[in-house]
């Protein structure tokens, strides 16, 4: 009646996709110093003061009963007078964003795209390139999730024609046009993601995804009530409590449970779900490239389960190492 870790590595079983939904909780939360060069991570209500942009909103001569930015930029761009002061500010922001690098050291994100498959999707509310660059520096060794992105992203273009996306900056090898930057910025009451057709696809492909995810783990995203679209296409994406009743759904983040469990109700089937402080306590750090099979093991099939905790404190070539030993198994019982 129970399972090692050792016999977990060898199961190759679930082929549902395990989705993990990213806010900026979750940047904040890997570095909350800042960047590789000290960049810090802004949280929408110390934006401003991060950004240094005091002045350009005062310019605007608008009052603002709030100062989260996506509000005070709501409101800005509902006066059609201030159209190039709203175009400042988005210039503004995507550069900030643009030079946001990786340390040279493994990262909770190096950790998290190396710890799921190839079927898994990390989905993320966040502008910052640190996903990308992830990705980026493991992919050429591992096979890794793949990503979507919400509210577009500084490292991302898309193919005006629609073929495809890739690097900022690059070209599309379908017909030679240069990629275009994702929008970045919305009014928040009434974000238009239909009016986007990248934005668009990438929540119809999320919405897809939900309907046959095993997992769910939301790390660093509040789900404002601001943010009216993207909570609803979650909300009908998943189904009802009641549809998802097999289903887990994870919770990391810094906030007390009851508030936590009471923002994603509408999301949770009674005791399925598990909130953790840490991504180091998450299904995926301690099952890691293996969450799906835990999780039958524990749920469907009633055993005890070892954990398999990523070695957090390893560099490049000892944390390559131990993640090929998973891969070499997973490659194998492909062919």
């Amino acid at each position: 009646m129970e399972v090692s870790a050792e016999q977990e590595i060898q199961q190759i079983d679930v082929g549902a996709p395990h989705v993990v939904i990213l806010g900026a909780g979750a940047s904040y939360a890997a570095f909350p110093q800042g960047d590789r060069n000290e960049r810090k991570l802004p949280l929408m209500n110390n934006f401003i003061e991060t950004l240094g942009i005091e002045q350009l909103v005062e310019k605007s001569g608008l009052a603002f009963s709030s100062n989260n930015f996506e509000d005070i930029y709501s409101s800005i761009h509902s006066v059609t007078e201030l159209s190039e002061l709203r175009k400042e500010l988005e210039d503004v922001v995507y550069d900030y964003f643009s030079e946001m690098e990786l340390p040279d050291h493994p990262t909770v994100y190096d950790h998290l795209v190396l710890s799921l498959r190839n079927k898994d999707f990390v989905a993320t509310f966040n502008w910052d390139p640190f996903l990308v660059q992830a990705i980026r520096r493991n992919g050429e060794k591992f096979k890794l999730p793949r990503p979507l992105f919400l509210h577009g992203n500084v490292a991302v273009g898309f193919c005006p024609n629609g073929h495809m996306m890739g690097n900022s900056g690059g070209y599309c090898t379908s017909c030679g046009e240069r990629f275009e930057n994702t929008p970045l910025l919305y009014p928040v009451a009434e974000k238009g993601y239909p009016d986007s057709e990248f934005i668009s696809r990438q929540w119809a492909t999320l919405e897809a995804l939900l309907n046959k995810a095993f997992m769910v783990t939301v790390f660093g995203y509040g789900a404002p009530v601001s943010d009216t679209a993207a909570i609803e296409l979650l909300k009908n994406a998943w189904g009802t409590p009641g549809s998802r009743s097999m289903e887990e759904f994870e919770i990391i983040d810094i906030r007390k449970e009851a508030e936590l469990v009471d923002t994603w109700s509408p999301f949770i089937h009674s005791h399925h779900y598990r909130v953790e402080n840490s991504f180091y306590d998450s299904w995926i750090a301690n099952h890691p490239r293996r969450t799906g099979e835990a999780y039958l093991n524990q749920f469907n099939y009633a055993k005890f389960i070892e954990n398999n905790p990523l070695p957090k404190d390893a560099g490049f070539n000892e944390l390559w190492d131990w993640y090929g030993e998973l891969q070499q198994v997973e490659d194998s019982q492909s062919t």
